[in-house]
């Protein structure tokens, strides 16, 4: 099988991951302005601008049995102990069906929403639960907060790189992101500082800066205890609302979570959690911790989108976060992703020497810089070829950049997996980094990029 026919099968299974639709051959009746969707006039001007990220296109190929996946962020949820979780879940159904697989509140179950304050005060946040907002998962939170603050053409800033799902959900409402530089401590202060004042001397005022403090994703840094109120002062004399999203707080690796942001200020941090990381993301269980009025806005919205959050799901997590050992679960999943995570460095060390990357402290990502001249995105049907696959930086960035990086993930193989996948990885790496020496570029002349086949399961 030549390597342009491999490429060419992957670039039409991502297409279809696109909506379901391949691109068809162009015919005199395409070609003359007939279009594959009759209804592409009527569309919002808003819906033109959306996209599928490369993260789903890319589940297409990556979840084969035969590619070894550092893509998705996906928990291990094997680690949980699924035969409690199931007597649990079956009490709830025998005691309290008829509420669970009922219409509920706009806001969410009380009983959960005090309970979500016990889990946030890890981290230090004080809260009432009328100030806690249940949603989908905390992707319906960003949402939300998002139609309620921008409207088209307003500035929302964003970390540089940041995450994929909250890009798509600002370009979605047409917003301008404009992204602030990290380094190993997090954003930088002086750069957001910069930023805002060259921005309101363009008469750009900024709506929201989007955050995610602790582990990040995709760079798996986290803003210094020292950074976090000089953000926050910046972000006051501003006028600017922090929008704080935490799903990774309580998994780092040593010592005690850090302090949120929410914890520092009550009126000027919208924070944003998830019960995804920590026990499943199956049942789609997010939530908001807002200032009254903000809270009244959101669940407002929230009743116009979905009327209520699932009862079922709620209750789910409820029954979880009082019957179970939640706590002790956090541990477990604490050690295991750190055992992962050392062996993704240890095997990068090992095989890709000529890389470079950070050491996160928790959370589920490493952000590996390439050897210079070779672009993640290029390079990506090369390697799911050789049966590993990752995200390319393009992914994290509103403006394009990222070409120079990638995001490994190391929460979902075992350690085993891992350590094959990175060997596999560094195999396809040094390969591209040949042709650079030898091209100039890390494109082979001969490929084609229409003509690519997917590795068939006798690769493995």
């Amino acid at each position: 099988m030549s390597l342009s026919a491999a490429r060419s099968r992957i670039l039409h299974a991502w297409r279809a991951t696109l909506g379901g639709v391949t691109e068809q051959p162009m015919t005199p009746e395409h070609s003359s302005g007939t279009r594959l969707d009759p209804w592409f006039g009527a569309y919002a001007e808003r819906a033109h601008g959306m996209r599928a990220s490369e993260i789903r296109a890319l589940f297409a190929v990556a979840n084969r049995p035969e590619v070894v996946s550092l893509a998705g962020g996906m928990p291990f949820i094997e680690g949980l102990p699924l035969d409690v979780i199931g007597e649990a879940m079956q009490r709830l159904i025998r005691t309290k069906g008829t509420t669970a697989l009922q219409y509920g509140s706009g806001q969410g179950e009380e009983s959960l929403r005090e309970k979500i304050l016990d889990v946030v005060a890890l981290e230090g946040v004080e809260a009432h639960p009328d100030d806690v907002v249940v949603t989908t998962g905390s992707q319906q939170a960003l949402d939300l907060v998002t139609r309620i603050f921008v409207d088209p053409g307003d500035v929302v800033l964003a970390e540089a790189p940041s995450y994929v799902g909250a890009l798509g959900v600002f370009r979605s409402y047409q917003a301008d992101v404009v992204h602030v530089e990290m380094d190993a401590d997090g954003l930088v202060p002086a750069e957001l500082e910069a930023t805002l004042t060259r921005l309101e001397s363009e008469g750009r005022p900024v709506k929201l800066l989007y955050t995610i403090p602790n582990y990040q994703n995709p760079a798996g840094v986290t803003l210094s205890l020292e950074r976090r109120p000089q953000v926050l002062e910046i972000c006051r004399r501003h006028g600017v609302l922090v929008v704080e999203d935490d799903p990774y707080g309580l998994l780092g690796f040593e010592g005690d979570p850090l302090p949120a942001l929410r914890s520092y200020d009550a009126e000027g941090v919208l924070y944003l959690g998830s019960f995804s990381k920590t026990f499943a993301p199956g049942y789609r269980v997010g939530f908001v911790i807002a200032p009254h009025a903000v809270r009244e806005k959101l669940v407002l919205a929230s009743e116009s989108s979905i009327l209520s959050p699932s009862n079922a799901s709620q209750l789910a997590v409820d029954t979880y976060l009082e019957t179970c050992d939640w706590r002790g679960q956090i541990k477990t999943y604490r050690e295991m992703y750190r055992d992962r995570r050392d062996a993704l460095v240890g095997a990068l060390s090992e095989h890709l020497p000529s890389a470079s990357w950070n050491v996160p402290g928790g959370g589920f990502f490493v952000w590996v810089r390439l050897p210079e001249g070779l672009d993640a995105k290029s390079m990506l049907p090369r390697a799911v070829t050789g049966r590993v696959a990752y995200v390319p930086g393009t992914a994290f960035y509103y403006d394009g950049r990222g070409a120079g990086h990638m995001r490994l993930s190391f929460c979902y193989p075992t350690p085993e997996r891992i350590r094959e996948g990175v060997r596999r990885l560094a195999a396809v790496v040094n390969a591209e980094a040949e042709l650079v020496q030898l091209f100039g570029t890390s494109a082979r002349p001969d490929d084609d990029p229409t003509d690519v086949e997917i590795p068939s399961p006798d690769l493995a």
